[in-house]
């Protein structure tokens, strides 16, 4: 068969829709049924499942509750914030006055660099409007307001107006590309437990429990969870944040990435009393 006359990926797809689907599971199946004959990879799979989904979720479902929420007081000294900047590695921060409930405004880590050229930062002056959002908004018009308005973070809040968390574009974006890697990410050929210049070291989540045992002389169970990352999980009861901290039998476990659905890199910082890897010679 003359290359030249072989149907496009696109021409091959259509035909297969061509059944006119009744409803998205229908689409779903057609689209998988794709996937199986090879006219799309896994990732754009993948990616599409993702976009059909956020119509089906809320804000509530994805956002920051407001417990876990970083903010801001207007009442702080620069320099104080630039180490909270620091330590939770944000862009944005709500700017609070009084309570959480009380934001007046979002701080962008980058307008605090007057501070470092040694000029006077008055932190009033330097704050983006924030922008509310009910918790029932759909993912998918929270999108669509988050591009046609350039803003990459709003406030969620509950039904009698107070806030209810927070929720942010890249929250948006990874329920339907996955998780946004950032400098965090380890190689994928690179060992689950690797030695930073601080001291500390930085765990794959999915480091399985015999082995960070073997590591750290450790002995936490496994009968419950298989992980690094289902052990955080259990002992906080819930899915952690980024930045969050828990200290587990002498061990320090900092939450480096995580998303809506999982962990995926932990920093470990040993604690006196507790020896560090074990490294093979």
């Amino acid at each position: 068969m003359d290359p030249a006359s072989r149907p496009s990926l696109i021409e091959r797809l259509s035909a297969l829709l061509m059944r006119e689907p009744e409803d998205r599971e229908q689409l779903l199946q057609l689209l998988r049924s794709a996937f199986e004959r090879h006219l799309m990879d896994a990732d754009a799979l993948s990616i599409i499942e993702g976009a059909l989904s956020v119509a089906d979720m809320a804000v509530r479902d994805i956002m920051v509750p407001r417990a876990q929420m970083d903010v801001v007081s207007i009442d702080e000294a620069p320099g104080t914030i630039i180490e909270r900047v620091l330590e939770t590695a944000h862009s944005r921060f709500p700017v609070i006055d009084e309570s959480k409930d009380d934001v007046i405004g979002i701080l962008l880590a980058k307008d605090l660099l007057r501070y470092f050229a040694g000029k006077e930062v008055d932190l009033r002056d330097t704050l983006r409007p924030a922008i509310f959002i009910p918790e029932s908004k759909r993912l998918n018009v929270l999108l669509r307001e988050f591009r046609a308005s350039h803003n990459h973070m709003a406030l969620v809040v509950d039904e009698y107006g107070g806030v209810a968390g927070l929720v942010t574009i890249e929250d948006v974006l990874e329920q339907i590309v996955g998780d946004i890697e950032d400098e965090y990410d380890f190689d994928e050929t690179a060992d689950n437990i690797v030695l930073d210049n601080s001291g500390r070291y930085r765990v794959k989540a999915t480091t399985e429990i015999g082995d960070f045992n073997a590591a750290f002389g450790t002995r936490f169970p496994d009968e419950e969870f298989d992980t690094v990352g289902g052990l955080v999980i259990h002992r906080l009861g819930r899915l952690p944040k980024r930045s969050e901290i828990i200290d587990v039998d002498g061990l320090r476990f900092q939450v480096l990435r995580a998303d809506s659905r999982r962990v995926h890199t932990l920093l470990v910082d040993p604690q006196k009393g507790l020896l560090p890897p074990v490294t093979e010679e």
